[in-house]
């Protein structure tokens, strides 16, 4: 048995799987103007060692600064709305996505997340490979000024 060891008696019921209902995510995390966060997966409800997922919904025009989230990798899965995503050493890049898309961000790429959308919230499922908050906010001037209100979510922490 792969991870563990036969001889000892794993009480799976407890130390199993686990469904986290969409209508019972975790609230009760610090929220800022603009957008609503709800932890789904991590180490206070399930025990998650290795990763974090939840929700983020980003009110209209929100932008972050320029960062990066150093050795993390993340996977951000739209589901409503429209996701601007900039990114490269002068945040020259861009691309956006809709519903139904993923988006992949690499360990230290640097990068600006953006609603595209004025008038329509954003909605997003966010899967980070470590519990741990790690965000490095980079000094380039980016090419979509960031707004009053930002992306906040366990790595992008309000100012």
């Amino acid at each position: 048995m792969s991870g563990v060891d036969q001889h000892q008696s794993v009480d799976w019921k407890t130390h199993g799987v686990k469904v986290i209902p969409g209508d019972q995510l975790d609230p009760n995390t610090a929220q800022t103007p603009g957008m609503d966060r709800a932890a789904a997966i991590n180490f206070a409800r399930v025990g998650a060692q290795k990763i974090w997922a939840g929700t983020v919904k980003i009110h209209p025009n929100a932008k972050t600064g320029a960062h990066h989230h150093g050795a993390l990798e993340s996977v951000i899965y739209v589901v409503k709305g429209r996701a601007r995503m900039r990114w490269g050493e002068h945040l020259e890049y861009v691309a956006e996505a809709g519903p139904g898309d993923f988006i992949f961000v690499p360990p230290y790429v640097p990068h600006q997340e953006i609603n595209a959308s004025t008038d329509e919230t954003l909605e997003c499922v966010l899967v980070r490979s470590d519990n741990e908050a790690v965000v490095v906010n980079l000094d380039i001037e980016p090419v979509e000024r960031p707004e009053e209100v930002r992306w906040v979510d366990p790595i992008h922490r309000h100012p």
